[in-house]
C-alpha cells in the first residue's frame, strides 16, 4: 500500500532510472497522474507534457464506460458491451465529438493550448496514478502510437494482474510496481486517494515549468 501519489511516484521514479540516457518524453494524465509523475520528470529532468483521455459513457449511463477517446480522435469501445445495450454509431460519434471538445478545453485550461504533444521518434512513458478497467489508458496508448512514437513505456503504480497482461501486449514495456488479482478499485491501494484538484495541479504544474 502507498502512503499517497506522492509516494508512489517517488518509488515509480526508482523504475525508471534506466531510461534517463533515453530521448524521453514523459506524458502524465492529471490529475492524479501529474502528482504521480512528478518525481521522475523532476528527479531526471524528462521532458513532460499531459494526455488527457476521456471515457465515453453509455447512453443509459454516463458514468458507465462503453470505450474512450484521446484528443486527435482516436477512440475505441467495448463491441460486446456496444452490442448488449445497443448503442448506435450516431450515438458513439457525438460522444467522441462531444468529449474531445472536453478533452480540449482541459488541456487549454492546463497547458494554455491544445496542440497534440510531439511524441514521433520518441520514448514515451505514460504515467497514471494506476488501472482499473484500462479503458482510457488504451485511448491513450492508441494515439501515441498513431503520432509515431518510436517506444511506448506504460508506468503505473498498481493495476489489476489481468490488465497488466493485457497491456502488455499493447505496449513495449509495463512497469507497475503492484499488480494483485484481488483488485476491487486502485484507491484501495493508497491510504490516502483523496481527489486532486486544480488548484494541486496548478502548483505542480508550476513547479515542473521551473
Amino acid at each position: 500500500m502507498f502512503k499517497n501519489r506522492q509516494e508512489a511516484g517517488e518509488k515509480l521514479a526508482e523504475s525508471l532510472a534506466r531510461f534517463q540516457d533515453d530521448d524521453v518524453l514523459v506524458l502524465a494524465v492529471p490529475r492524479g497522474g501529474l502528482v504521480t509523475a512528478a518525481p521522475a520528470i523532476m528527479k531526471y529532468g524528462f521532458a513532460w507534457d499531459l494526455i488527457i483521455p476521456r471515457k465515453l459513457g453509455s447512453p443509459y449511463n454516463e458514468e458507465y464506460a462503453i470505450g474512450a477517446v484521446a484528443v486527435d480522435g482516436t477512440y475505441f469501445v467495448d463491441e460486446y458491451l456496444v452490442q448488449a445495450m445497443g448503442v448506435t454509431e450516431d450515438y458513439i460519434r457525438r460522444a467522441v465529438t462531444g468529449e474531445v471538445e472536453e478533452i480540449k478545453r482541459r488541456l487549454r485550461a492546463y497547458r494554455g493550448h491544445d496542440r497534440l504533444p510531439e511524441v514521433a521518434g520518441k520514448t514515451v512513458i505514460l504515467i497514471d496514478d494506476g488501472i482499473a478497467t484500462g479503458f482510457t489508458i488504451q485511448a491513450a496508448v492508441e494515439s501515441i502510437r498513431n503520432q509515431g512514437a518510436k517506444k511506448i513505456i506504460l508506468a503505473v503504480p498498481v493495476a489489476p494482474k489481468d490488465t497488466v497482461e493485457r497491456f502488455a501486449r499493447m505496449v513495449d514495456e509495463v512497469v507497475c510496481l503492484l499488480a494483485p488479482q484481488d483488485f476491487q478499485a486502485v484507491g484501495q491501494f493508497y491510504r490516502d486517494f483523496s481527489q486532486t484538484s486544480d488548484e494541486e495541479v496548478e502548483v505542480i504544474l508550476s513547479r515542473l515549468r521551473r
